[in-house]
C-alpha cells in the first residue's frame, strides 16, 4: 500500500496550468467585424461583378481595408516636426476672477497639469535643434472644465499676414528635396527668394537673424 501510494504522488499533476497562458491568446468563439462593428465571414475576398470580373465600389469592407492599410504609417509633421516636451503643472498666484471666467485661474489652490513643447521649425524630426530657426513653444492645460491650448512662437511677428501664402513660406524654408540640405531656415536662396518678393518679411527677418533665433536653452527661450 505505502509503495502504491508513493507511485501515485510521483505522477504528475494533470491541474499543472500551463506557463505560457499569460502570452497566448486564444480566438475561439470570437467574430470578425468591421471598424464599426459590422459581422463579415471572411476577409479574404473582395465583392466582384461576376467570377472573374471587377471589384465593385460598393465593397465597403475593401475600401475600409485598403483606407486602413493607406493610413498606418503616419508622416512627421510638416512644421515643427523636431521638438521636445515637458509635463508639469500651472498654479495661477492670486485669483482672476474679475478678469475671467476660467475656473483654473480663479483659485490659487489648484494644480492644473500643463504639457510644453518645444520645437523647431524647418527641420524634419532627426534634425539638429542647433539651427538659427523659429522656435514653437505650446502649451496644452488639462483643465476640469477641458484643454485649453496657447499655441505660439518665440518671435512676436511672423513671415505673413495672409495665410494664402503658408504653403508657398514653407516650401521655400525647407530644404532642398534631392539632399535635404540646408537645415537653417536662413541659409539659401530659396528663402530669400522669398523674402524679396514678400516685403511683409522684413519685420521678422530682423527678429530671425537676431539671438531670439538661437536660444541658450529652453529655460532662456521666449514664448
Amino acid at each position: 500500500m505505502t509503495d502504491q501510494a508513493n507511485k501515485q504522488s510521483k505522477q504528475p499533476d494533470q491541474q499543472t496550468p500551463n506557463p505560457r497562458q499569460h502570452f497566448q491568446e486564444d480566438a475561439a468563439g470570437e467574430l470578425l467585424t468591421t471598424n464599426q462593428g459590422v459581422r463579415i465571414s471572411h476577409t479574404d475576398d473582395s465583392l466582384k461583378a461576376g467570377e472573374r470580373g471587377p471589384t465593385l465600389m460598393e465593397d465597403f469592407h475593401f475600401r475600409e481595408k485598403m483606407t486602413h492599410f493607406d493610413h498606418e504609417r503616419i508622416p512627421e509633421r510638416v512644421v515643427h516636426a523636431r521638438g521636445s516636451g515637458a509635463h508639469g503643472y500651472f498654479q495661477v498666484y492670486e485669483s482672476l476672477a474679475d478678469l475671467t471666467r476660467a475656473a483654473f485661474l480663479q483659485d490659487p489652490s489648484v494644480r492644473t497639469p500643463v504639457f510644453v513643447r518645444f520645437s523647431t521649425v524647418v527641420g524634419f524630426r532627426g534634425s539638429a535643434d542647433t539651427v538659427r530657426d523659429v522656435r514653437g513653444f505650446a502649451t496644452k492645460f488639462y483643465t476640469d472644465e477641458g484643454n485649453f491650448d496657447l499655441v505660439g512662437n518665440n518671435m512676436p511677428v511672423f513671415f505673413i499676414q495672409d495665410a494664402i501664402k503658408f504653403p508657398d513660406l514653407v516650401h521655400a524654408i525647407k530644404p532642398e528635396p534631392h539632399y535635404e540640405m540646408p537645415q537653417a531656415s536662413a541659409a539659401h536662396d530659396t528663402f530669400w527668394d522669398f523674402v524679396s518678393l514678400v516685403p511683409e518679411t522684413l519685420h521678422v527677418i530682423m527678429w530671425v537673424l537676431s539671438d531670439r533665433a538661437l536660444p541658450r536653452s529652453y529655460r532662456m527661450m521666449e514664448g
